[in-house]
């Protein structure tokens, strides 16, 4: 999606060209307009997927879930949490998964009863490197009896190896801006179109 690749290149910043922040438009700060491109984008993508419910996990991916979920036809939106909160009285299905960037493992969970057999679920979050977090909420998904219908991610970083996990597993991914090289203050990206 070549207006996500021109807002990385205008306003990412690159630590130790391994760390992509996105902080003024994916994570602490939202660009509504651009989320919302974007959850169009996805819809027209994964339309014929067959998906009844979207998957992510707290919180950067949520904004970006929302509104592929809003774009194809108002589909459930169920988001994994990171900790169990007090109010949750429910029994969770659990994944541990490992943060590339905060370097820490958390134990991810969704209350059963909002994850069921049969369901076909679509994956949707805003960044794919190793491809932990997707292959925790797919985890997830395996642990309910339900399927994945596909992965979905804002920006992908192909060099850390995400990508071929997921598709050994047989899973579609589609990335709107697919980064194949960080190097020396520069972001190269992968073009498909």
């Amino acid at each position: 999606m070549k207006k996500l690749e021109e807002r990385i290149l205008k306003d990412g910043i690159l630590i130790e060209d391994r760390i992509l922040k996105v902080d003024s438009f994916i994570n602490y700060q939202i660009d509504v307009k651009l989320t919302n491109e974007m959850g169009r984008e996805f819809a027209r993508i994964f339309r014929e997927c067959g998906a009844t419910k979207v998957l992510t996990v707290e919180t950067s991916g949520l904004p970006l879930a929302y509104a592929v979920a809003r774009h194809l036809g108002d589909l459930p939106l169920l988001f994994a949490k990171k900790n169990k909160p007090n109010t949750n009285i429910d029994e969770d299905y659990c994944a541990e998964v490992r943060s590339f960037t905060k370097e820490t493992i958390n134990l991810i969970r969704v209350p059963k009863k909002y994850l069921n057999a049969g369901e076909k679920v679509l994956i949707i979050d805003d960044f794919l490197a190793s491809g932990a977090a997707s292959l925790g909420l797919l985890d997830l998904i395996e642990q309910a009896g339900a399927s994945c219908v596909g992965v979905g991610v804002a920006v992908e970083k192909e060099f850390q190896g995400g990508r071929a996990l997921l598709e050994a597993k047989g899973l579609r991914v589609v990335s709107l801006a697919h980064i194949t090289k960080m190097k020396d203050g520069k972001i190269e990206f992968h073009y498909t179109e």
